[in-house]
């Protein structure tokens, strides 16, 4: 750590590495750098993602249109190392020209549809089945508002909060300070919101609770970003903590989270899904004893 002020230039200039952990997977532009074709599996749809809390989302949408019934929605979920720059690959560019995960393609019909962005999945995947998304008003207009919602407020808990209090190379204090005030002034808003909704949108589970979900119930629960529950002191959102445990015992979340799951414990990562016997033979752990 400096104890010289940073003073930017006139004009930035992009320093290959001055990224902190996340230097090799960011970059100031677009497009692919390395051809690579991106395999297709026998299922309707092809996800193609990391269970990062966006990953997750997604995985959790799939588990529970499967739980409902809905067989059709059966999908291959291949993992996307970002790590390793895959989300680069030429074959991941055509389907995700942000080059972010996850993305999916949907080849259910005549024609492959390409889907990008977590939220834009989710009311792709909701609408074509009829399920976790009402079709009235206005519990349609609620669950979109929360759903947006998310998708406006993660910037300013994973790379605002998480990525200064947890991964950024030397700690600021300002940054810190700026970003915890933020997410505690979310969760706020959620936990207001909870307190006469048994779900987000109101007494119907929906896609906002599995938008929702991954980051915020994570982050009460303790998953994320080291330590940050007790700097944050999430048990103070009792609502919050209510919904993320009802929603965690749902048996297609507890699935859903394992998938492209790449951390912890061996058990709980299901590298890539193909089967929904993968659950009981091909997590990590197993794998490993092979």
């Amino acid at each position: 750590m400096t104890d010289t002020p940073y003073m930017p230039p006139k004009v930035w200039t992009w320093e290959k590495g001055n990224g902190g952990t996340f230097a090799n997977i960011n970059r100031p532009v677009a497009g692919p750098t390395h051809e690579k074709v991106l395999p297709v599996g026998k299922h309707p749809f092809q996800l193609y993602s990391l269970g990062t809390p966006n990953g997750q989302k997604v995985t959790i949408m799939f588990e529970e249109l499967l739980a409902a019934g809905h067989r059709q929605a059966e999908y291959d979920a291949w993992l996307i190392q970002i790590g390793d720059g895959d989300q680069f690959g030429s074959g991941f560019v055509e389907v995700n020209p942000n080059s972010k995960i996850p993305a999916l393609l949907d080849r259910s019909g005549p024609t492959p549809i390409r889907v990008f962005e977590s939220g834009a999945i989710l009311m792709h995947l909701a609408e074509k089945f009829g399920a976790f998304l009402p079709t009235s008003q206005p519990a349609r207009a609620e669950t979109l508002s929360w759903l947006f919602w998310q998708m406006g407020s993660a910037p300013f808990l994973g790379g605002g909060f998480g990525h200064f209090y947890a991964y950024a190379p030397e700690k600021i204090k300002y940054a810190i300070d700026r970003y915890a005030m933020e997410t505690k002034r979310q969760l706020d808003v959620l936990d207001r919101r909870l307190a006469d909704n048994e779900f987000i949108a109101g007494s119907e589970y929906t896609i906002a609770d599995m938008a929702i979900w991954p980051w915020y119930g994570g982050l009460v629960k303790g998953w994320q970003y080291g330590d940050s529950a007790t700097f944050l002191s999430t048990h103070e959102y009792k609502n919050v903590n209510r919904w993320a445990d009802q929603i965690f015992a749902r048996p297609a979340v507890t699935r859903g989270r394992k998938v492209n799951r790449t951390s912890g414990d061996p058990s709980s990562q299901l590298r890539e899904r193909h089967d929904a016997s993968d659950f009981d033979t091909r997590t990590q752990d197993k794998v490993a004893a092979e």
